[in-house]
């Protein structure tokens, strides 16, 4: 047999068992949180203080969780949730449009590496059924501290963990 057809048949079965392989090495976590505690004048109105606090604590929280990618809508309070987690990671926050969270999980599911994502109350039950987790009770307007952690599994499903972020100020899911 010619060397030629011999190389490709010995790169075709070296592929062939490693595929299996990339399909089983850990897989990106993505890290669904709301905004922090919010001022309460102006059209796209900032972080408060206590937001602020929020935002360092899910920067804390999630330091070591080897996020690659940061993602917030383009208003004020989600970027500035965002942001302490992404200048511990030196990372950009990446813009997403709320209004299409099928072109944000799309986006996510092509990445590699764990993802954050931060959105709003009415938003981040819809993103994590879109992500295939499970988002149970809605967010209320006074919850802050929810954070959801979606784990792919090998066998395609979605494994769905609840945090806290502290300081508590809603009830869990």
């Amino acid at each position: 047999m010619p060397l030629l057809p011999r190389l490709s048949a010995a790169f075709a079965l070296v592929l062939a068992m490693l595929t299996p392989c990339a399909a089983l090495a850990d897989p990106a976590m993505v890290y669904l949180v709301r905004h922090g505690e919010k001022e309460t004048v102006g059209k796209d109105p900032a972080l408060s203080a206590e937001g602020l606090q929020r935002a360092r604590n899910i920067a804390t929280m999630l330091g070591k969780a080897g996020i690659r990618h940061v993602f917030a809508t383009p208003t004020v309070r989600t970027r500035q949730t965002a942001q302490p987690l992404a200048d511990r990671n030196g990372l950009q926050v990446e813009l997403y449009d709320p209004r299409t969270p099928q072109a944000l999980v799309a986006k996510v599911k092509g990445l590699s590496g764990p993802v954050l994502v931060v959105g709003h109350s009415n938003t981040l039950p819809e993103l994590v059924r879109l992500f295939g987790g499970q988002a149970g009770a809605e967010i209320t307007d006074n919850e802050f501290d929810r954070v959801y952690q979606l784990i792919p599994g090998a066998d395609g499903g979605m494994t769905t963990v609840v945090f806290t972020s502290l300081p508590e100020t809603g009830a869990a899911p």
